[in-house]
């Protein structure tokens, strides 16, 4: 499961666990038994001169969330394609869903926002791609009922919604590429035991180190 953690943070986590160990030692360690992760050279990106208007901030827990959907297939099954929807809370990055199904259908990702909503209350606002099951009506009307902005990313600039590819990301090189799936049941018992670790264990660099669920607990203390 964490194969593809680089050495700062199996560094925080050794440190969490009580060991004293600087992190040149544990990069040295690292290199020596080759476990060096290969970096992908950075994509030269054009600036957009197209104006945007003001977004919905994220400024607090469950303020605003993202959501998308990932695609892989099952290694036996004659290869059968299964879809992913993701949803993170942007501020603390908490995984909200990380749901598994051979597809989805606008009545289905409304089953699972209304599941959370229950749970934790509405969100100001969504952030989401122009997928057909996030433009569809039945989507629409729900996040009108229940007073929540569909904030919808421009077509072909997926750095509107940061966040979640940067998630998926995690996902794909966590979870889906490091391990083979027989069976539909196979990809949600891992989804579902990747998720909290990636909540309640996983340290994140841009939340001081600490895990999504000890920054929520704190933010919500705060308030």
């Amino acid at each position: 499961m964490r194969v593809r953690y680089g050495q700062r943070r199996i560094h925080v986590l050794l440190q969490r666990e009580g060991w004293r160990v600087n992190l040149k030692r544990v990069s040295r360690l690292y290199r020596l038994e080759g476990l060096s992760l290969r970096a992908k050279a950075p994509k030269r990106r054009r600036r957009s001169c197209t104006a945007r208007r003001v977004r919905t901030a994220a400024g607090a827990p469950n303020h605003v969330w993202s959501m998308d959907f990932m695609h892989d297939r099952l290694a036996g099954d004659h290869h059968r394609p299964f879809r992913l929807l993701t949803i993170v809370d942007i501020f603390t990055r908490e995984c909200l869903a990380l749901e598994v199904a051979t597809g989805f259908r606008a009545r289905n990702v409304v089953h699972v926002l209304s599941r959370l909503v229950a749970r934790r209350g509405a969100p100001i606002a969504i952030r989401c791609d122009q997928g057909t099951e996030f433009t569809a009506e039945a989507l629409d009307q729900w996040a009108y009922n229940n007073r929540i902005e569909l904030d919808f990313s421009r077509p072909g600039k997926p750095t509107d919604n940061a966040f979640i590819e940067a998630f998926n990301a995690s996902v794909r090189k966590e979870l889906l590429n490091t391990s083979w799936f027989d069976t539909l049941e196979g990809v949600r018992r891992a989804a579902r035991a990747w998720r909290r670790e990636y909540n309640e264990v996983r340290p994140h660099r841009s939340l001081a180190n600490k895990t999504p669920q000890a920054f929520a607990e704190t933010a919500i203390a705060a308030t």
